[in-house]
């Protein structure tokens, strides 16, 4: 038992023994090492705060280094926030942390957040700080930081009860969505909408739109490839624009809707009547969504020059009604997962007055994209393809009344699917829909 005891002390006098042999060196040769020398960030919107950015500092040296101190340079000028090594650079001591001690061939890790102030400016702009490293010998080292802020107007909680307009150069982040309410119209024009999340816009009266952008809130980058913006999902958890059953007259001009949860769209069912349109879409995009584009149930729609893409979903599903279909783009390359919806659906689950698709492209990675099913066989079941070209089998019979001039498109045509297009990149999630100079859909589709 005595042996044991000495032994065990002998081992704890040696750890203490090479502890206190530890040197450390202040020589203005020895230097820290960063895994970063300029760190980075994306834009960030003015008073919110950013995603925690980080690095390694390392000490590759024969000796230990000791750190007389780290300060921001501007101290709490800018908006820089910093955690070195679990010691938080707090704006009230200074913004600097003292006496810290790397050990020969140790590290430590620096957490970086930013929170700028507002600006002024209309455009983003570029805000800079260093991290100074000032070493015990003397020497001075240095992070750069840097970032661009981009001021911009704050919503929550909107609800329009008066006819509105929402109009600015500015960009708008919409906290907890916007509900119009009934008999009110808001028009929204020459505008970008940032939703953080949740909910999109209620529309129980009217919505007007031109040359607007609604998409999420994050500027930053999921990877250093790929930006949040091309991330399905980024907004609009309970769905991006809900047309609710008493509202009418919507028009949607010049808009795009990307990377939305839910749905894009959705029109709520109602009483049909074919001398009220619901919702007019022209010249917009839906892309990118978590759930389904366009849906629409039992309403009267006119969907011209539109884009519908790379949706998990369905990107266009017409539940009963009448929808005038024009010039449009179908286009299923979702990527992220198999099992992807149709590009096109239609059902008379409520009685189908009509879907007109007249020269459009509906096409897809898979070898049917179009899905037309007629469950409820008492109630109407009306539809017209023209001038259309559509990836599904043409089969044997084909009623020659409802499809005219078509183009059958399958998978073992020498230019199909993707290579109708300019842009399909699965890799860094980069499409552009306007037709190649190879394509066979030539005329047809939203950018003919």
């Amino acid at each position: 038992m005595i042996r044991r005891t000495f032994l065990f002390l002998t081992f704890i006098i040696a750890l203490v023994a090479c502890s206190d042999n530890d040197s450390f060196t202040t020589s203005p040769n020895a230097l820290l090492t960063f895994s970063k020398d300029s760190l980075k960030m994306d834009t960030v919107f003015s008073t919110v705060g950013s995603r925690t950015y980080d690095f390694w500092v390392y000490n590759f040296s024969s000796d230990g280094i000791r750190v007389q101190s780290v300060r921001l340079k501007q101290g709490n000028q800018t908006g820089f926030r910093a955690n070195v090594d679990g010691f938080y650079l707090d704006n009230s001591y200074g913004s600097v942390v003292t006496d810290l001690e790397i050990r020969k061939n140790d590290s430590i890790r620096v957490f970086v957040e930013l929170t700028p102030p507002e600006n002024g400016q209309t455009d983003p702009q570029v805000i800079e700080d260093q991290l100074v490293f000032k070493l015990e010998s003397g020497v001075e080292q240095v992070v750069n930081l840097r970032a661009f802020s981009w001021d911009a107007i704050e919503m929550r909680d909107v609800v329009i009860s008066s006819d509105s307009i929402i109009e600015s150069q500015r960009p708008i982040v919409v906290y907890g969505g916007i509900k119009v309410d009934s008999a009110v119209t808001l028009t929204i024009k020459n505008t970008t909408l940032y939703f953080h999340d949740g909910k999109g816009i209620d529309v129980y009266g009217r919505l007007l739109t031109d040359s607007v952008v609604m998409r999420g809130d994050r500027l930053d980058h999921m990877f250093d490839y790929l930006p949040y913006d091309r991330v399905s999902g980024q907004w609009g958890s309970d769905g991006g624009i809900l047309i609710h059953k008493q509202s009418t007259g919507n028009v949607l001009k010049n808009t795009e809707i990307r990377n939305a949860g839910r749905y894009g769209v959705r029109c709520d069912s109602a009483a049909f009547d074919d001398k009220v349109l619901r919702l007019n879409m022209e010249r917009c995009v839906i892309h990118n969504c978590k759930g389904i584009g366009l849906v629409s149930f039992n309403a009267n729609i006119r969907l011209h020059d539109c884009q519908f893409s790379n949706t998990q979903g369905d990107c266009v599903s017409i539940i009963g009604g009448f929808a005038d279909m024009k010039h449009c783009t179908l286009a299923q390359f979702y990527p992220f997962v198999g099992g992807r919806g149709a590009a096109l659906r239609f059902s008379n689950l409520m009685p189908l007055y009509g879907l007109v698709c007249d020269s459009s492209i509906v096409t897809g990675y898979d070898e049917d994209v179009v899905m037309g099913m007629a469950p409820d066989t008492l109630n109407a079941f009306d539809y017209l393809f023209s001038n259309t070209l559509l990836r599904t089998p043409k089969g044997e019979k084909i009623d020659s009344l409802r499809f005219v001039n078509m183009i059958w498109e399958t998978p073992k045509d020498s230019v199909q699917g993707k290579q109708h297009f300019k842009l399909i990149d699965e890799t860094n999630l980069k499409y552009d829909f306007h037709l190649d100079s190879i394509s066979t859909a030539q005329g047809l589709g939203c950018y003919y």
